[in-house]
């Protein structure tokens, strides 16, 4: 048995070295090659199409023939899922042939390839930002097109995965301030809330993200060091009053008021603290300034 496959398999192996693309692929006749590329990216046979299509073009550059097999190598490309390297073809080709009436699908092409290649949003968006630049350039240049309203959902799709990444982000500084080193977290987190704000102003977590910034400024003031403490409590009020302002209906509404009466009393005590201690300098510096009362006091 195992020499029947043996057997077979080196058949098969000897049938396709000899047969007709191997017999093409080693042929010199240019012409030939243009139709076998041709041809085999018809029948959808895009990796053979392939192979051909990078022997005869460097030949055919500048000629006639060279806008047909540039268009078809980059969709043979984009057929095998090799979506950056089908962008770069595609972006070649509109450079090459931008008057061409294959210019527009092949501008879309280019950005559609970015967009499949482009990562779920828990992963670098680098790609992604790629793609929303060759789309808008699509839709900047051909706002006629049949494939522009796709466009637009492309890039809308992106937009919401640029989104959920930042909301993403945003929840992973807010679970570790409660770690080792939770005030670095909380100037994280409250600078992060409210980037968000100004990035996306009509996201769907903004009311959730407002509430979270009132409750990390309250931590983040309670526990700050005295010279900084009223600063950063007068903060918590204007987060409030934002909070207010913009979700008078929230369900958030009671927390927010807890931590608004939180660090209104906080800020309370503070200023009676801060008071007493201006009156204890001031009767030391008068001490200072008048040492007959001071040794008046000390006889007595």
């Amino acid at each position: 048995m195992r020499r029947i496959s043996l057997i077979i398999i080196t058949a098969v192996s000897l049938f396709y070295s000899c047969g007709p693309f191997a017999k093409l692929e080693k042929s010199t006749n240019w012409e030939e090659l243009y139709e076998g590329a041709n041809k085999y990216y018809q029948d959808g046979e895009y990796n053979k199409a392939i192979i051909l299509y990078d022997k005869v073009l460097p030949i055919i550059r500048g000629s006639e023939k060279a806008e047909l097999a540039d268009y078809n190598y980059a969709y043979c490309h984009f057929k095998t899922k090799r979506y950056i390297e089908s962008a770069g073809y595609f972006n070649n080709f509109y450079r090459t042939y931008n008057r061409s009436p294959l210019a527009e699908e092949a501008l879309f092409m280019h950005a559609y390839s970015l967009y499949l290649d482009s990562p779920d949003f828990n992963l670098d968006q680098q790609s992604s930002q790629e793609a929303v630049a060759a789309i808008q350039q699509f839709v900047t240049r051909y706002p006629g097109s049949d494939s522009y309203e796709r466009a637009l959902e492309m890039l809308e799709d992106l937009e919401d995965r640029f989104e959920r990444k930042a909301y993403e982000e945003s929840q992973m500084y807010y679970r570790l301030k409660d770690g080792l080193f939770p005030g670095d977290f909380y100037r994280a987190c409250i600078v992060n809330f409210q980037n968000f704000a100004k990035d996306f102003p009509e996201s769907e977590y903004n009311e959730e993200l407002a509430y979270k910034l009132v409750e990390v400024s309250t931590g983040y003031a309670v526990n700050s060091a005295f010279s900084k403490k009223e600063e950063r409590l007068n903060d918590v009020f204007t987060h409030v009053l934002n909070f207010y302002r913009r979700y008078p209906d929230s369900k958030f509404t009671a927390e927010v008021k807890s931590y608004e009466t939180e660090a209104r009393e906080e800020l309370d005590k503070h200023l009676k603290l801060k008071k007493d201690i201006a009156e204890r300098e001031e009767a030391e510096k008068n001490k200072i300034l008048d040492p007959a009362t001071n040794q008046s006091n000390e006889n007595k």
